[in-house]
């Protein structure tokens, strides 16, 4: 028997994992989920993310109720201004940067500053100091493959996983260059079977918007991302399906729809709901 189940079993209930997917802003979405969790009174033994996954996974491990990252995100998108300012706090890419360096990019921005001035206050330094033991993918440029995290620094390894190519810079960490975790497991739910007796997914990576019009660049690129995550899960799932997957509403919104933040959320109203109810069932049965 697995050391980790075997613990478990000696509870009075199940214990669950979850596991928080890539998706951009469509994972603002994960907030509803994690306040299902929250309602229901059940804490998670282990938890892991991949990019906004990681962003929003690491906040909730530290200890801050759900409810709470809801008001936070909500707070921060309502200001335009003050969001477009941070953004420029961010960016290590400069417009001279076209004309000196070979069309580099002039709107390259730095994780690291970026959770700085976007996550809660007072965030831990360490895995380690965290409430809910956490682990954050990211992909290993030079070695093309996995790299996970679970201990040591937390916003280094978090930006790592956040990195997406052309639009935030790649983070070394460690003697290795990282990117975007998405690139390699969007829906990192496979690092937690051996952590708790129920595993949870939430993939937002799926469908693609209703509106059937030419993609802008970005767009296309970012979309591009998502087709590639959405096969990468699609062939996980075959392999090993957890026990519960969610999959909010949230396919009409894009990758960088931040500012959409209040309509994601409602979006992901039934999916909260629906996961309130499966999780009953398994816990109660």
């Amino acid at each position: 028997m697995e050391p980790a189940r075997q613990n478990a079993d000696e509870s009075s209930s199940p214990s669950i994992a979850i596991a928080l997917g890539g998706g951009g802003a469509r994972g603002i979405a994960h907030i509803a989920i994690l306040e299902a969790l929250d309602e229901l009174g059940v804490k998670p033994r282990a938890m892991s993310g991949t990019s906004i996954g990681a962003i929003l996974g690491a906040a909730y491990a530290a200890g801050i109720e759900a409810k709470h990252l809801r008001a936070h995100t909500l707070a921060i998108m309502r200001k335009r201004s003050e969001v477009m300012g941070k953004l420029l706090k961010a960016r290590v890419g400069r417009f001279t940067d076209i004309v000196l360096r070979g069309f580099a990019n002039p709107v390259l921005l730095d994780a690291e500053l970026f959770l700085d001035l976007f996550w809660p206050d007072a965030m831990p330094e360490r895995f380690e100091d965290l409430a809910i033991p956490l682990q954050v993918v990211t992909t290993d440029f030079y070695d093309r493959c996995e790299a996970v995290f679970s201990t040591g620094l937390l916003s280094p390894a978090v930006a790592g996983s956040m990195a997406i190519p052309g639009l935030i810079k790649p983070v070394e960490m460690d003697g290795r260059v990282l990117i975007d975790g998405g690139a390699v497991n969007p829906l990192p739910y496979d690092l937690l079977f051996e952590a708790a007796d129920i595993v949870i997914a939430i993939d937002v990576t799926f469908g693609g918007p209703r509106q059937r019009r030419n993609p802008a660049p970005f767009e296309a690129m970012f979309g591009a991302a998502q087709i590639m995550q959405g096969a990468i899960t699609s062939e996980k799932l075959k392999l090993r399906a957890p026990d519960i997957l969610m999959r909010p509403m949230v396919e009409q919104f894009r990758v960088l729809d931040f500012f959409r933040a209040a309509q994601i959320l409602r979006a992901a109203e039934s999916a909260k709901e629906d996961i309130k109810r499966k999780l009953a069932a398994l816990l109660d049965p």
